[in-house]
């Protein structure tokens, strides 16, 4: 068997949600809403399953979803984007990344990666062949310097694995520090691959930026959305891939032999959802904001120290120096009946184990219940 795969362990996800399932605690762990996502998308989903077409789409995704795309990036981030020529409809984002990473790496060719990261980026950069060079981001703050990306970038380096904003911690990437990455894969020739899922769930009046719209980066960015999180529809599985026509041609002929093609269902849905006006965005993003209040407030009422958090459904707390972030969260399931992330298990190397990921996209009576059980919990 592959080592890659028969070698790793099992994920912290899969962990602490069977010892949520098996102690009944509060799964903060794992990154699902309690909602069940917009009823008109969904009923629209429906009414195309029952009516509509359901043999093989289009390779490329449906034309009425691929135009939806340009529509939508033209109109929150000013993207220029031919639905012809540089959008692709893909299962998932993760299928997106998978598809990108073998599309543009050859063995031997180095990768960026920026850790804390999602957990199947390095998996995948390993299974295409790729070396990959790490970028290790702290807290409070979890930003990177020049020097760090001097250190990490070669003459090797190929591809840049981007994530903005940043799963596990919940920040995002400003202007200054595109523009200095922006630079470096210019000065290098480098790809991009930017997972950008978490686009929409933005707070405290912050839009996102994409580093496709930052100078040199249209012709050498794979931009990679997600309608899961922009809809709080998690296990829909629909990818958006935006990408110039030279490396979507490449891009394309992997998503060829990993699914194909996607529900054409949930296509017509998205297309639809897509195009819902700005109050269904702001107020999307608002309750979302209310619930990452309500829980951080009453995590510092209990004695945490809460971390910024500007995006995604997750916010980290900070245990202290030389606290074992790993053993808390085991303590903390078993003995407090609460499911968390240790950030941890987010990195390969020069792992910082002082923090610990909640996910806060939840019914405001069940963080108020994780809240409850949480208290005294700080200190142990």
């Amino acid at each position: 068997m592959n080592p890659i795969f028969a070698d790793s362990e099992t994920s912290v996800f899969e962990t602490m949600s069977r010892l949520a399932r098996e102690t009944g605690a509060v799964n903060l762990g794992q990154g699902f809403p309690d909602d069940p996502g917009p009823l008109d998308v969904r009923e629209t989903a429906a009414e195309a399953l029952v009516n509509g077409w359901n043999q093989y789409p289009p390779m490329l995704g449906l034309p009425v979803l691929r135009e939806a795309i340009a529509a939508h990036y033209r109109r929150f981030q000013g993207l220029d984007l031919d639905p012809e020529r540089n959008i692709m409809v893909t299962s998932g984002a993760t299928e997106a990344l998978a598809g990108a990473l073998l599309a543009l790496i050859e063995p031997g060719d180095e990768v960026v990666l920026f850790q804390p990261m999602y957990d199947a980026y390095l998996p995948l950069v390993r299974r295409a062949g790729g070396v990959p060079r790490f970028v290790t981001l702290k807290p409070p703050f979890w930003r990177f310097t020049e020097s760090d990306l001097a250190d990490a970038f070669s003459p090797r380096t190929k591809v840049v694995l981007f994530n903005n904003p940043l799963n596990p911690t919940g920040t995002m990437v400003g202007r200054d520090q595109l523009t200095l990455l922006a630079r470096f894969c210019v000065a290098h020739d480098v790809i991009a691959i930017c997972d950008e899922v978490w686009e929409h769930v933005t707070f405290d009046g912050l839009s996102h930026l994409p580093l496709m719209a930052m100078p040199g980066m249209a012709d050498r960015t794979v931009k990679i959305g997600s309608a899961g999180k922009i809809f709080s529809l998690t296990g829909w599985k629909v990818g958006f891939v935006m990408a110039a026509p030279h490396l979507l041609r490449v891009l394309a002929k992997a998503h060829q032999f990993i699914t194909f093609t996607t529900p054409p269902n949930l296509q017509v849905a998205v297309a639809y959802g897509l195009g819902k006006s700005d109050e269904y965005f702001t107020k999307m993003r608002a309750g979302f904001a209310r619930s990452r209040a309500v829980f951080a407030t009453g995590l510092t009422e209990r004695g945490f120290t809460v971390l910024p958090s500007q995006a995604t459904y997750f916010l980290s707390v900070d245990l202290g120096e030389g606290r074992d972030d790993v053993a808390f969260c085991e303590a903390l399931v078993r003995q407090h009946g609460v499911a968390a992330i240790p950030n941890s298990a987010f990195y390969a190397t020069h792992k910082v184990t002082s923090t610990v990921r909640f996910c806060f996209a939840k019914h405001e009576a069940t963080l108020q219940t994780a809240l409850d059980r949480l208290t005294g919990a700080s200190v142990a």
